[in-house]
């Protein structure tokens, strides 16, 4: 069970009160992240919004004071499709920001692209979904151990069922496809937050890192790809979908909201939409079982570590 189990009927207005608290949300700009961020502002957090886009950024933190006029919010570049920007995000935080860290929301992503690489030479979707949020994780590390309390929520897909992760090719090399490759990146999600979870109890850190995902919700996620590609068609399509499938933004932040705030979620948890895991209020997802393998969590853990530099120092006994 997700947290107490008493998610039924979950909505923004069961938030606790976040006063005092400090958050980072990536992807901040639009959809679920921009929900994210503003449902935390309106209960009293202090917010980040950690965004690669300077003017997208600028302009959801205008939006958001708009609709939350008291709000404590600023945006942060971050690119998760380069280590350098990761590694500067993280030095500014800790000069800026303190030793304070309450919640770290890793929910920016891509899905379905066309076959790219990342600044550090990483295919895309494995870089920005996993390798990107596995050294941001790790970068503030020191700000999350040292707050009592504090949560890392790492939102992955329904769609990792689709395929494990192969740790002889993680970066698509020898065959890419696009929904395979999003597929493994959501199910490396999942292993993360497992192994993480485990780490972290065998530290005896007071850390909780859980998962959610957002079920079908209607966000600009769906027509990126397509558009990339140059697939007018399918562009069309999934708008069509979003339309008369998907459900809004604000519903499908519920469960990263309910994951990052309720009381009582626990370690390794996955929590996602009530009906079907593809609509509704928040309730415990399934998983493959694939990201529950603790073989599996350390290979990948420690090919992360590789390709990132980033080693999580504070965790080692």
């Amino acid at each position: 069970m997700t947290g107490s189990g008493r998610t039924r009927g979950w909505a923004a207005r069961d938030i606790p009160d976040q006063e005092g608290r400090v958050a980072v949300v990536t992807g901040a700009n639009s959809g679920i992240g921009f929900v994210t961020a503003r449902e935390l502002a309106r209960r009293g957090a202090r917010v980040v919004l950690a965004c690669r886009s300077a003017e997208r950024g600028g302009d959801a933190v205008r939006l958001l004071s708009d609709e939350v006029p008291d709000a404590d919010v600023e945006f942060r570049r971050l690119d998760l499709g380069d280590l350098a920007s990761v590694r500067e995000f993280a030095e500014g935080f800790e000069q800026d920001l303190g030793g304070r860290l309450d919640l770290l929301v890793n929910n920016a992503g891509v899905m379905a692209l066309p076959y790219r690489r990342t600044t550090d030479g990483f295919e895309t979707q494995f870089g920005v979904n996993h390798l990107g949020h596995f050294a941001l994780t790790g970068l503030l590390l020191p700000q999350l151990l040292a707050t009592p309390g504090a949560r890392v929520v790492t939102v992955s897909s329904m769609a990792h069922a689709l395929a494990n992760i192969d740790i002889a090719d993680l970066n698509s090399e020898l065959r890419y496809r696009r929904w395979p490759a999003y597929a493994r990146s959501k199910s490396a999600n999942l292993l993360f937050v497992h192994e993480l979870a485990r780490r972290l109890a065998d530290s005896g850190a007071d850390v909780v890192a859980a998962a959610a995902h957002p079920g079908y919700a209607a966000t600009n996620l769906q027509s990126t790809g397509p558009r990339m590609a140059g697939r007018r068609a399918t562009e069309a399509f999934m708008a069509v979908g979003n339309r008369v499938v998907g459900q809004s933004a604000d519903t499908g932040a519920l469960p990263t909201l309910y994951a990052a705030t309720a009381p009582g979620v626990r370690p390794d948890s996955f929590t996602g939409p009530r009906f079907l895991a593809w609509r509704g209020t928040p309730a415990p997802s399934p998983r493959a079982p694939w990201t529950r393998n603790d073989v599996a969590g350390e290979r990948l853990w420690a090919a992360s570590e590789v390709l990132t530099g980033v080693t999580y120092a504070a965790l080692k006994g």
